[in-house]
């Protein structure tokens, strides 16, 4: 097995090869090339004769690049059993080079034998270029993979391998994700060489007005200001700390998990509203609030010098990974039934055997509805459970002639007593049927308002009051707003 020599051909003219490298070509009868478009390769060529193969075709043959960098690496694999062979790519061969990377990893699994031989990265001539010194912070990315879930806006963001018009629209409408719209943007070509070119344009134009080629590498400097970065998770971060820190606001300062559970429950059914309504921009808005007590409560966490929210990010994480074998391991399941199973058998063996009764973390303070959904729910999973919806059907029908008897009959107790076993049978059935009843009843509510609300502005419109009006009259009204809702 002969060695693959990889060797970096600089980012730009061939003032910028080290010596090393130049002669290691000048020795060679045939070196292996990425690609041809290249400023050292045409000099070496016309200049010292220097005879170069390229895999140009190769990128005519595949609508993507994995598989013409898989196929390239296929070639030079197969070469190097036949003879030595000198393989020259791009700046240097560890800097966003994924051929190269291909190798690393077929020399790991004993395919080839591989050595790496300098060059200059493009990054050296870029931070020269731009005048920006990376200790500060800066990310590299792959302009045809790019994803705006992993950019940091107070970074210095360098994106290579944007080759064309295509790949740069590609990257400006990722970027925008993010950016905004005319947010400045650089496009540096041949960095160091002297044909240099540094054009700063306004994000929206990126793949306007701008020629790029393969020694393009587009730069975006770190945001300067909260307004910029209101689409960065370390912004509100930031926004939250601030308001709890030694200078923020005095209401915020006070609060405490105990203060903030009413606004949890309270933003959490104003998102259900939303959900119902089908109102998208409610739901970003909702959403919105919830996320703000979900960061006040890990800031008070973090304040309080007992978890922060790395600790809850990193609980939840393993919890999905580990009550999803069927996804991120090697379990199979037919449907969400089984899934539903598994789920609730990983949660049972993660708590181990609990002392004391199960419903004991069932009790929920905001809700009795829920708390009897979650008793009867919990009741269900050690069989205690009715065979089928029939049978509640039964048992409700006798909850309710109970419940007649007592008004007729009864006493203000009893009468509670047996009104309560109607709810909690009611709440037996919806789970039958698979529906939350707290949900159903938040939905009962705001219908019930929303409806009320119409008869008022009917009373109100008419300039009398409610006591003017007959209870027919006013019903009218309420089929009115009904018949409004359905349209």
């Amino acid at each position: 097995m002969n060695p693959i020599t990889v060797i970096g051909l600089g980012a730009g003219d061939i003032n910028q090869l080290p010596l090393g490298v130049y002669k290691k070509l000048k020795a060679m009868d045939k070196v292996y090339v990425r690609t041809k478009d290249h400023p050292v390769i045409s000099e070496l060529e016309q200049q010292e004769g220097v005879s170069f193969e390229s895999f140009d075709k190769i990128y005519e043959k595949h609508d993507t690049f994995q598989p013409v960098y898989e196929e390239i690496v296929d070639i030079l694999i197969q070469e190097s059993k036949k003879q030595e062979v000198i393989y020259a790519v791009p700046g240097h061969p560890l800097v966003a080079e994924q051929t190269v990377q291909l190798l690393i990893a077929a020399e790991q699994n004993g395919e080839v034998k591989l050595q790496i031989e300098g060059g200059q990265s493009f990054l050296d001539s870029t931070f020269a270029s731009l005048k920006i010194d990376p200790i500060e912070g800066f990310q590299l990315f792959d302009g045809t993979n790019l994803s705006i879930h992993d950019v940091n806006m107070r970074a210095h963001l360098l994106i290579a391998q944007v080759y064309d018009a295509y790949s740069a629209s590609e990257v400006k409408l990722t970027l925008m994700e993010k950016y905004n719209d005319d947010y400045p943007v650089t496009v540096v070509t041949a960095a160091g060489s002297s044909s240099e070119q540094l054009k700063t344009v306004p994000l929206y134009e990126l793949d306007q007005v701008v020629e790029v080629n393969n020694l393009t590498t587009i730069y975006v400097p770190p945001v300067n200001s909260l307004e910029e970065a209101l689409k960065d998770w370390t912004t509100f971060r930031s926004i939250i700390s601030t308001l709890r820190g030694p200078n923020g606001c005095p209401w915020d300062k006070e609060q405490t998990h105990e203060s903030l559970k009413k606004y949890l429950i309270e933003e959490a059914h104003e998102f259900l509203a939303a959900v119902d309504e089908e109102d998208d921009f409610g739901m970003v808005e909702e959403l919105g609030d919830i996320l703000l007590q979900v960061f006040l409560h890990a800031q008070i966490g973090e304040d309080d010098g007992y978890f922060n929210l790395e600790e809850i990010l990193a609980s939840i994480s393993e919890k999905m990974i580990r009550r999803h074998p069927h996804v991120f391991g090697d379990v199979s399941v037919n449907d969400s039934e089984e899934v539903v199973a598994n789920w609730q058998e990983i949660k049972r063996l993660e708590k181990g055997e609990q002392e004391g009764s199960i419903l004991k973390d069932e009790y929920r303070a905001s809700s009795s509805l829920q708390t009897s959904f979650n008793y009867q729910k919990k009741a269900a999973t050690v069989g205690f459970d009715w065979p089928n919806a029939e049978d509640v059907w039964i048992k409700f029908e006798e909850e309710w002639q109970e419940f007649r008897e007592e008004i007729e009959n009864g006493s203000a107790k009893t009468r509670i007593d047996e009104f309560g076993d109607v709810l909690f049978t009611l709440v037996n059935i919806a789970r039958f049927y698979k529906i939350s009843p707290e949900e159903a009843m938040i939905h009962a509510n705001e219908k019930f308002s929303r409806r009320f609300q119409y008869v008022e502005s009917k009373v109100k419109q008419s300039e009398k009051s409610f006591s003017d009006f007959t209870l027919a009259q006013l019903d009218e009204f309420w089929d009115e707003a009904k018949r409004h809702e359905k349209g």
